[in-house]
């Protein structure tokens, strides 16, 4: 059966809002290729951070409407003509979300707190000097600081908190980032996780990588790092944390 996802032309633009690209993309096909899973999962609560033109969180209602119908959706992002593009996007292809203008997802905690059942997040990740971070329009979507890790180390902690028991979470990561270092902090919070989707451009290597809580993993307060000598591959092989368990499908 094949899914209805967002056509790129259908998206709304404006030229202080990044438009959908290969991380995007890649995004999009690790919802797609893990789309059984989310749908047996049913998720009551999804929440996009950084929604930016909506192609995301568009893409993810239109693959569960037709057996999920009840699924509510919000996204956020911090810049305005952001939220304005992606209401564009969400209306031209007849689904809903709530919107807000937010920093991550700043005064929504006690709201939302332990009820995500999916949240999405293709982060600012690319390592910039750190007075960029945070900065106004469309450089608020890319500038990571100087390891591209600025704001990625602000949104674990926060998962950890909107996600519930059951709470999925799909984040893009670059190799400049450390993903796997990224997975073992995640671990030390109690969550297993696997990439679903990894993809080489011509300007970088990009992982999808899917986190859920696994019950056998206890959550720890310290947090190590991974040796830097290592390749991605060869860390994560490591890690009791490779593995697809009952949580994810397989590619």
């Amino acid at each position: 059966m094949s899914y209805r996802t967002a056509q790129i032309r259908l998206v709304s633009s404006h030229p202080e809002v990044y438009e959908p690209c290969d991380d995007s993309f890649a995004l999009v096909d690790a919802l797609l290729a893990d789309l059984t899973n989310l749908l047996e999962h049913k998720p009551s609560l999804c929440i996009e951070v950084g929604c930016g033109s909506g192609y995301v969180i568009t893409s993810l209602a239109l693959m569960l409407k037709e057996k999920v119908p009840d699924t509510y959706y919000v996204a956020t992002d911090m810049n305005p003509d952001a939220v304005r593009v992606t209401r564009e996007t969400l209306e031209a292809h007849g689904v809903d979300a709530e919107l807000i203008i937010t920093d991550i997802v700043s005064g929504l905690e006690k709201r939302l707190e332990g009820l995500v059942d999916v949240m999405v997040v293709n982060p600012p990740y690319v390592p910039t000097p750190e007075d960029e971070v945070g900065k106004s329009g469309i450089a608020s979507a890319w500038a990571g600081g100087e390891d591209g890790r600025a704001v990625i180390d602000r949104i674990l902690p926060i998962a950890d908190t909107m996600l519930s028991e059951r709470g999925w979470l799909y984040l893009v990561t670059l190799t400049a980032n450390n993903p796997s270092q990224i997975c073992r902090q995640m671990r030390e919070r109690g969550y297993a996780s696997r990439i679903v989707v990894q993809r080489s451009t011509d300007e970088e290597s990009l992982h999808i990588i899917k986190f859920w809580r696994d019950p056998e993993i206890r959550p720890s307060l310290k947090e190590t790092t991974a040796p830097n000598s290592e390749s991605l591959l060869s860390q994560f092989s490591r890690f009791s944390f490779w593995k697809g368990g009952n949580s994810g499908g397989s590619l």
